[in-house]
């Protein structure tokens, strides 16, 4: 197998709440391949979305070691880690996110310009990642005219502008009805197999869990294969 594109090792997360400390991730043990997708299940409150933020170097975490590419994050500066985020992660989100000003294409190129001012190609890039995405008509169209379905659309195209190496998805059906989450999924996996691009998908879909090379269950801090557990 190729060497790891993330590794996690004894990641611990807690928060505070009153005289409370809330332990959300305890000892997290994770190691994400090239071109692996990786699902990820767990009870509302579990810690799913935090480890995710915590994986895209968004949130601080306790005590542990979280590498991309066999590098250390540790007093990684904001600004460096930024850039690097831009190219190395893609993100989908549950509520897409998408900037209601500006139309569907430069909220793709927006992923560009977290790295620098977009060229011609970069503009190029944009508009064949929309096509692939079946948007390639609604270029122009502002968020607040197009549909969920096609919102996440935009999204996956932004998330994949940049070539990234991971694609961080967090409930990215969690807005859509069945028949329209079940085509922005396979949408996703198909893309992210084109592009060698591996996936860490957060959902609380059994099916689209299953489609992933490898199911986790996050319960009591720590991973655990979902046929492990009685559900």
């Amino acid at each position: 197998m190729s060497e790891p594109v993330v590794t996690v090792s004894g990641l611990y997360k807690s928060f505070r709440s009153g005289e409370n400390t809330i332990e959300v991730l305890r000892g997290v043990e994770l190691s994400l391949h090239i071109g692996e997708s990786i699902s990820i299940r767990g009870e509302s409150g579990s810690g799913k979305t935090t480890f995710v933020h915590i994986l895209a170097g968004l949130e601080a975490f306790d005590t542990g070691e979280l590498c991309w590419r066999g590098k250390s994050l540790k007093g990684r500066r904001r600004g460096p880690l930024a850039r690097e985020r831009a190219g190395f992660l893609g993100m989908v989100f549950q509520s897409f996110y998408l900037i209601p000003e500006i139309n569907a294409l430069d909220n793709v190129l927006m992923a560009r310009r977290m790295i620098e001012r977009p060229d011609e190609g970069a503009r190029k890039r944009a508009v064949e990642m929309m096509e692939r995405v079946g948007l390639g008509e609604r270029t122009h169209h502002l968020p607040s005219q197009l549909s969920g379905g096609e919102k996440q659309r935009v999204g996956v195209a932004r998330a994949l502008m940049n070539r990234p190496s991971v694609i961080l998805a967090d409930e990215p059906t969690g807005n859509l009805d069945e028949l329209t989450g079940n085509v922005i999924m396979n949408l996703l996996l198909t893309v992210c197999r084109e592009q060698g691009a591996s996936l860490v998908l957060v959902t609380h879909n059994k099916t689209h869990a299953r489609s992933t090379d490898r199911e986790l269950l996050l319960k009591l801090g720590k991973f655990e294969s979902p046929e492990s557990v009685a559900e």
